[in-house]
């Protein structure tokens, strides 16, 4: 009797401690699930030390989790801890040296460390293995820009865009790559403007331009011919793109021409630029034209882009005769190639101040006021180191109050750089 009594408690006793250990092991979590909670710690809380701590947890459960791994890696790099980042990559690639996102990691740590060399390492031993990754090609161009080394960083971007065409980031890498590669250009556009109405001889335009890069900054020396209203004219004009930051840099102009009717006695501006993020850019900025008296006009303006589209919004507002007149225009870029090879397209209304062309009708905001619609097309096209390309535009333009008339546009281009 007792011995039955016995068996039957030590039956009870092992199904009660088999449910405890059950119950204990329901309530472990398991890697993923720990991985997950990091991951919700980081990226939506920004609790970086608690997304460490269930890294190493989910570790502890799988220790050979190689995503894990990097994504501990990236918490140490987004907490400042290069050191402890440094341990995980390199353990991660002397077992695992073909793991591509190890690579691009530990090669962000690096680049945004400047440790510019190294970084261009790791980035050229991930692309050994893995010579068509998108994320290590352009890691690679940048690391290339920042070192100065243009044509290796175009080389990349060949590579990239041959892969990618529709790459909206390698085509505005292409742009910088472009601009800081060749530190001098000599620019030469003529215009031919022809009016139905308006004006009775149609007007001539000539622009000749010397870009020069000092480091990231861009100046520009301008020297316009023009031709209107049966007189000639010249304006001799400075532009400069003074460089902050990765997120800010700056247009600043200044112009001068003792030619009044032809163009304005001067002109300023200036405007701040943000890069945003998801290829966004944003700009404040004021013009002033002075012919007869001062024209303020403000202009602001986002632009984005898009796989290898750039779509830009623009507008100019004029407070003047006590209201305000304004100036809208939407561009869209298509490119085809490199920075300089782009089929675009613009409509709008009003005139620019920015625009040599059509300038002198801003003589006071007059014209400025009255309504215009316009389209252009532009195309350029590159060839080495020379840039060719044609301007077609249409205006029509409200010239006297009720009475509109055509304006058409025809323009060619060259562009040297060396």
């Amino acid at each position: 009797m007792h011995r039955i009594k016995f068996k039957y408690l030590t039956l009870f006793l092992l199904v009660i401690s088999f449910k405890m250990v059950s119950a204990q092991r329901d309530t472990t979590l398991s890697a993923d699930d720990l991985f997950k909670q990091a991951r919700t710690a980081a990226f939506d809380q920004k609790n970086y030390p608690l997304a460490i701590s269930l890294s190493k947890k989910a570790l502890a459960e799988a220790p050979d989790y190689i995503e894990i791994s990097i994504f501990l890696g990236r918490v140490y790099t987004w907490s400042n801890k290069p050191d402890s980042a440094r341990t995980i990559f390199t353990g991660i690639l002397d077992k695992h040296p073909d793991e591509e996102d190890a690579s691009f990691a530990y090669g962000n740590l690096e680049y945004w460390g400047s440790n510019l060399q190294k970084a261009l390492e790791i980035v050229n031993t991930g692309l050994k293995y893995h010579n068509q990754s998108k994320d290590l090609l352009l890691l690679k161009v940048d690391i290339l820009t920042d070192l100065k080394q243009y044509k290796s960083a175009d080389t990349s971007l060949t590579v990239l865009l041959k892969i990618d065409p529709k790459n909206a980031e390698a085509h505005a890498r292409a742009d910088r790559v472009a601009d800081e590669s060749s530190k001098n250009r000599i620019s030469l556009q003529y215009d031919y403007i022809y009016f139905d109405k308006q004006f009775p001889n149609p007007w001539q335009v000539v622009g000749l331009d010397y870009y020069h890069t000092f480091g990231k900054s861009l100046v520009i020396w301008t020297l316009n011919y023009a031709n209107r209203f049966n007189r000639n004219g010249l304006q001799y004009e400075v532009d400069a793109y003074p460089y902050f930051s990765k997120t800010f840099y700056a247009y600043l102009t200044a112009a001068y021409s003792a030619d009044t009717v032809v163009f304005p006695k001067y002109k300023i501006g200036a405007s701040l630029f943000a890069n945003l993020p998801k290829e966004y850019e944003a700009e404040l900025g004021f013009r002033d034209l002075y012919f007869t008296g001062p024209n303020w006009i403000y202009t602001a303006s986002i632009a984005k882009y898009y796989k290898n589209w750039w779509f830009n919004f623009r507008t100019y507002l004029s407070p003047t005769f006590g209201s305000v007149a304004q100036s809208y225009t939407l561009s869209a870029r298509y490119y085809t190639g490199g920075a300089d090879d782009f089929l675009m397209l613009a409509v709008g209304t009003g005139v620019s101040p920015d625009d040599p062309r059509n300038i002198a009708l801003l003589n006071n905001g007059v014209n400025y006021r009255l309504n215009s619609d316009n389209i252009q097309f532009q195309y350029w096209k590159t060839y080495k180191l020379n840039v060719f390309f044609i301007i077609l535009s249409l205006e029509n333009q409200q010239y006297y109050f009720q009475t509109r008339g055509n304006q058409f546009d025809f323009g060619v281009g060259y562009q040297r750089r060396f």
